[in-house]
């Protein structure tokens, strides 16, 4: 008879512990339960905008340092230059009316104002493009020193001219991007 009455009070109490209002009974997170770290959430969402904000502010300051010369140049090689384990990033500005090749008396000439970047050794080979000042740039298929039968013939060389290929570049991870203005030079 005891253990009746014992089944009897035990499903009371959980009768009456059930019946309780949401407010009176107490809340467990399941994470805490199972013993899980807590994750951190916002107050409300102006602390993520902020931080977020932060986090962009401090990306731009640490590029605001260097010149959008420096950046642009860095980048592009970054993307583009075959060979990221460089000594050395050179740059040098190509006037419009440069021969291609000016060793060929049969080159056509840059139609246009370019950027030559090289690394330190010929095996790092080079990047030769003009900058359209959106993002984009204009890749001249060049390279850095010219091997081959002279005279190329205009063909060859306005066929370069003819087939740049137009090229978005990426802002790149921040730190290679300073690591290679760390290491740029520009060439007179």
């Amino acid at each position: 008879m005891k253990s009746v009455a014992k089944i009897f009070y035990v499903s009371a109490a959980l009768l009456l512990l059930a019946g309780c209002g949401e407010e009176d009974a107490p809340i467990m997170d399941a994470s805490k339960a199972r013993g899980e770290p807590e994750e951190s959430v916002p107050a409300n969402e102006e602390e993520t905008a902020e931080d977020l904000s932060t986090e962009e502010t401090n990306s731009e300051d640490a590029l605001s340092a260097y010149s959008s010369e420096e950046i642009e140049y860095a980048r592009v090689w970054l993307q583009l230059g075959p060979n990221q384990e460089i000594d050395g990033l050179y740059a040098e500005t190509i006037p419009a009316g440069t021969p291609l090749n000016p060793d060929d008396d049969t080159s056509a000439a840059y139609p246009e104002d370019v950027i030559q970047l090289a690394g330190s050794r010929l095996v790092d080979g080079s990047v030769t493009y003009s900058g359209n000042g959106d993002g984009t740039i204009n890749l001249y298929n060049v390279p850095l020193r010219w091997d081959g039968e002279y005279p190329a013939g205009e063909d060859f060389y306005n066929d370069i001219i003819e087939n740049t290929e137009l090229v978005a570049i990426d802002p790149g991870d921040e730190e290679k991007v300073i690591r290679f203005i760390e290491i740029l030079e520009f060439e007179p």
